[in-house]
């Protein structure tokens, strides 16, 4: 007979939006696609970070104008929310306005991820959230304090649940 042996065990209790996550359509209107039916190619490929630490609140189409971007691209912002850490919830966080939305689906970006645990406004442009999600995958709370600007392999791996957004692993490959 073997030895009692004592194992660990933990209960993990979190929201379905903290730290990095990817929302889902289901998260603005009920009834909608949840996080599993998100498309799968959207979690994988070649990836852009453009470095946007120069911008002071809003991110506006001419921010993003100056980069390529091609049909099919992920692309992740890095903005000054990297470098202010995680340690509470923040109001003056910069966040991506309506023209800067709509640039972004005009290139055919399928999958984009953002540096803070919200992409809009905190109160109010809920119009770039809903236009985001209906074309797009979004991964927010990205922590992108220690990546560089350039091309990467983008890895995202959400939990496989169906909800209104679900807690994902990003890891970025240089090539």
């Amino acid at each position: 007979m073997l030895p009692y042996r004592r194992i660990n065990e933990s209960v993990l209790a979190l929201g379905c939006h903290t730290g990095t996550h990817v929302d889902s359509r289901l998260h603005l209107r009920e009834g909608k696609e949840g996080a599993s039916s998100l498309p799968l190619e959207n979690f994988y490929g070649k990836c852009r970070v453009f470095d946007l630490v120069h911008v002071e609140e809003e991110i506006h189409r001419q921010d993003l104008e100056g980069f390529r971007i091609d049909p099919g691209d992920i692309v992740l912002l890095k903005t000054r929310n990297s470098t202010l850490g995680y340690v509470k919830f923040l109001e003056n966080y910069v966040h991506l306005k309506i023209d800067a939305a709509e640039y972004l689906v005009s290139a055919g970006v399928k999958t984009l991820g953002f540096d803070y645990l919200r992409v809009k406004k905190l109160e109010g442009d809920d119009e770039v959230h809903e236009l985001l999600l209906n074309n797009m995958t979004l991964f927010e709370g990205l922590n992108l304090a220690g990546v560089h600007e350039g091309e990467y392999t983008f890895l995202g791996l959400p939990l496989l649940v169906d909800t209104e957004g679900v807690p994902a692993r990003v890891i970025l490959i240089k090539e």
